[in-house]
């Protein structure tokens, strides 16, 4: 699913979304000026490796903002573009730079007991997505009736649709839980951290109502 916009305009300028975006962004030019073997120290470095979890702690913030390929990078921009603004407009500047690092973070640490259990706990998981999954979990909480434009990808077309945000953001969660049921024999030989997904958008949705601003009165 191709989310293009919300019709769901925010109140105030998203600084914290636009520098976690630009940060992201930065660190991709940088990693596709390195060579192959630099690159593959550089994600191991910083990357979450689960195995490595207790001599690299830092690694739970640093890999949110490594990415593996050009759709990687531009997928998860375009969430975090889309969603990330009202939910920083909900919540307020701090909060929403905290709860985005405590979704990141709690994503991280539930694909690494996945990993741990079916998987390969050297290899490193690296993406904003599991960060960004907290940003919808928490779009879902408060504008569950916001519309959301995009499209669906059937084969070679992409079809339109303008859905309520919990529609929308509700395909795109069972898509994450069949296919982590799926793919779940074939964790060790890494790709797609899919429960880093469903974990985020549970954590976030979870901490949506703690990290609302109170009303003004």
């Amino acid at each position: 699913m191709i989310p293009i916009r919300d019709l769901n305009p925010s109140t105030s300028f998203a600084v914290i979304n636009l520098l976690l975006i630009l940060i992201c962004i930065s660190v991709w030019i940088y990693e596709i000026t390195l060579p192959p073997a630099q690159l593959e120290r550089f994600i191991y470095e910083y990357g979450f490796v689960p195995a490595l979890f207790w001599e690299k702690p830092w690694t739970l913030i640093t890999y949110m903002f490594i990415h593996g390929g050009w759709m990687h990078i531009l997928g998860n921009m375009l969430y975090q573009w889309v969603f990330g603004d009202n939910v920083e407009d909900r919540q307020g500047h701090i909060k929403y730079l905290l709860f985005y690092l405590l979704s990141g973070i709690g994503a991280a640490l539930i694909q690494a007991f996945v990993t741990y259990s079916f998987g390969n706990p050297e290899v490193p998981l690296i993406g904003a997505s599991g960060a960004i999954s907290g940003v919808l979990g928490a779009y879902m909480y408060y504008y569950p009736h916001a519309r959301i434009f995009g499209f669906i990808p059937i084969g070679i077309f992409l079809l339109p649709v303008e859905w309520p945000a919990a529609v929308f953001i509700g395909f795109w969660f069972l898509y994450q839980v069949v296919n982590g049921i799926l793919f779940l024999p074939f964790t060790a030989m890494g790709g797609v951290a899919w429960f880093a997904h469903i974990g985020g958008f549970l954590i976030g949705y979870t901490l949506a109502r703690i990290f609302e601003k109170p009303p003004r009165f």
